[in-house]
């Protein structure tokens, strides 16, 4: 099982908020992707410079280099990386600079609708997402899950 734990989605998590970055960490690893935080956008930017970063997750509203202007760094990086745009303010949604994100979701969403966006994503690109991720979206879809 080693092999198939290196094989598992890096997710990267970019927010400043330590509480959310610590509750998406645990999401994350329920699903069964590997994931990483980054409590600014620079230090997000070095991650994805220096390992594989198979999505990002990325707040918007963020002290200094804010989510807009990650966005276009990070896709600098790497074209092919999906970036979910994940924030409290559902205004941004309309401003053109986040359109070459991947998916825009307010933190109100579920769960469910958060991992959905993340399967999603992945699967467009060809990465295959954890059997754990795909239960862990139907139960909190069942459920109705609380938001995250």
């Amino acid at each position: 099982m080693g092999q198939a734990e290196l094989q598992r989605p890096v997710i990267l998590i970019v927010d400043d908020d330590e509480h959310r970055r610590e509750l998406h960490h645990q999401l994350m690893e329920l699903a069964g992707y590997e994931p990483i935080s980054a409590a600014s956008a620079p230090e997000a930017l070095e991650i994805v410079s220096q390992q594989t970063v198979h999505l990002v997750l990325l707040d918007i509203a963020m002290p200094g280099m804010d989510g807009i202007e990650a966005l276009g760094r990070l896709l600098d990086l790497n074209r092919q990386m999906p970036v979910i745009i994940y924030t409290a303010y559902s205004s941004y949604r309309d401003d053109f600079q986040t359109w070459a994100a991947e998916a825009y979701v307010t933190k109100e969403t579920s769960q469910a609708e958060l991992l959905r966006a993340i399967r999603e994503a992945l699967e467009k690109r060809g990465i295959e997402v954890p059997e754990a991720a795909r239960k862990l979206e139907q139960e909190e879809t069942l459920g109705e899950g609380e938001s995250v």
